[in-house]
């Protein structure tokens, strides 16, 4: 983050993330519980919970967060901000970053498009330390609004197609929100087959090695201060073996091959980005979605897709449900096309814009 200082950037505090990003609320026996400024009894989101809260809440207009699985997105949402996820390497990760998973991105939540715009500006571009980083693009915030949106296709499938089980409620606003977005840009809406792998467990799986090396060497009462969800990790890390890595990889090969599938036929593919509102601040993540039962993979299966293929992804605000509860439209681009998702956001920011900070917070 040796950018920031030097394009003007003043830090002025320290978040609060989930226990090391493992899960999506932000809860922790160090910090306590991160509350939501739309509703204080309702979890931020995670793993950047505490980013999204402190500029939901008007504390700042900007904040860094990271996204391995959502969150960066995931919490964007929740809190009623914009979240984009860029294409793996676009920011630099290092120094001393680690390879495995290969899904980790580091961005910022945002209140407006400008700012994530200008955001990339200062930091986007090649450093030696990541390998996997990628060449400088410039001019981020001067060309926001400049790209011919019409004609362009897109897919519209809140629950990608049944990959996740999404409230009711939450999939008829997105579906109505995208159509109108479609409407208003001249976007060419069609019908693709996403046909995701089925997710089981593999995407746990692929983050127990980088897990492993930073925390196996802790003692038996040292993992008891840990949260329950990274304490079992922790404790599954020794038992993963060469056949759990094969499925992890037959997985990941399943989905960027999905994935670019989709995409040599439409630009977009636009989707919730989170499956239900905000939930209990101090969690656990729903496993009930309506009336209908989940496993833990729902909570993050509209976002994770984007980070096991690198692609990249923003969290547009689409203003509070009839609860009250700020819902997010997910929009999916190619590799490197992250210009066209921040200009799609500024044509819903225009047209619909979204509250700067939650209602009723002291500015």
């Amino acid at each position: 983050m040796g950018r920031l200082p030097a394009a003007g950037v003043v830090p002025v505090g320290l978040t609060t993330a989930s226990e090391f990003g493992f899960v999506g609320y932000t809860s922790t026996r160090l910090n306590g519980t991160t509350l939501n400024p739309w509703a204080r009894d309702r979890t931020p989101g995670g793993s950047s919970g505490g980013s999204a809260a402190a500029v939901g809440g008007g504390l700042v207009p900007l904040c860094t967060a990271g996204d391995g699985g959502g969150s960066i997105r995931i919490p964007a949402s929740f809190c009623g901000l914009l979240g984009l996820k860029h294409t793996y390497g676009r920011i630099p990760r290092g120094p001393y970053a680690n390879g495995e998973p290969l899904t980790e991105t580091v961005g910022c939540v945002s209140r407006s498009v400008r700012d994530t715009a200008r955001w990339l500006d200062v930091c986007n571009g090649y450093d030696g330390h990541d390998r996997f980083s990628l060449p400088r693009v410039e001019g981020w915030e001067a060309a926001l609004g400049t790209r011919a949106l019409a004609g362009r296709r897109a897919v519209i499938a809140p629950d990608l197609e049944g990959y996740a089980v999404v409230h009711p409620a939450i999939a008829e606003r997105v579906q109505s929100a995208a159509e109108e977005l479609g409407k208003q840009t001249g976007l060419e809406l069609t019908g693709v087959a996403l046909d995701l792998p089925e997710a089981g467990y593999e995407w746990a799986l692929a983050g127990l090695v980088d897990l492993t090396r930073e925390f196996g060497h802790l003692t038996p009462d040292q993992r008891e201060l840990l949260t329950d969800e990274l304490r079992v990790g922790i404790e599954v890390g020794p038992h993963f073996t060469i056949d759990h890595m094969v499925g992890v990889e037959r997985f990941r090969m399943a989905m960027i091959e999905a994935l670019a599938r989709a995409f040599e036929q439409v630009d977009f593919v636009l989707c919730a980005t989170n499956p239900f509102e905000p939930f209990a601040a101090d969690g656990p993540t729903p496993g009930v979605v309506g009336d209908a039962l989940v496993n833990p993979f729902n909570a993050g299966a509209l976002t994770i897709p984007a980070n096991i293929a690198g692609y990249p992804a923003v969290s547009i605000p689409l203003g509070p449900d009839d609860d009250g509860y700020p819902v997010g439209l997910q929009v999916y681009a190619r590799h490197h096309e992250e210009a066209w998702l921040l200009d799609l956001a500024l044509a819903v920011e225009r047209e619909r814009p979204w509250p700067l900070v939650a209602p009723g917070t002291p500015v």
